[in-house]
């Protein structure tokens, strides 16, 4: 019920921008974020967002070079991702909550499939 795109390969220095469609989701969320997950490592919080409004929360690693958004009226998140490094390849998975808004994937009961993003 969420469906990420915008995935891909780039050079280092490259942009994407994720998006994230909860369009056949029936609730309203509260908060949706972004979360990736390299081989071998756990799956870390990347960004966060209230569907309400506001501003996003960020993990050290991507501030000021990462911005999280959301259109409610499409019930659709987006990842603009820029001046992207090696570290930060791996799948990007997209999650939503009727919860609390944090980067900690135990709040959030609904994920997607992923994405794949590769930097090189």
């Amino acid at each position: 019920q969420l469906v990420e795109s915008g995935g891909g390969s780039v050079q280092t220095g490259g942009s994407l921008n994720l998006t994230c469609e909860a369009a056949r989701w029936p609730y309203a969320s509260n908060a949706m974020a972004w979360f990736r997950q390299a081989p071998g490592n756990g799956r870390e919080g990347v960004a966060s967002i209230y569907t309400g409004g506001g501003e996003g929360y960020y993990a050290d690693a991507v501030k000021g070079r990462f911005t999280i958004s959301h259109d409610n009226a499409k019930k659709t998140a987006y990842l603009q991702m820029n001046t992207l490094k090696p570290e930060d390849s791996g799948m990007y998975y997209c999650a939503a909550t009727n919860g609390y808004c944090d980067l900690l994937s135990a709040s959030f009961n609904y994920w997607g499939q992923g994405t794949q993003v590769t930097v090189s």
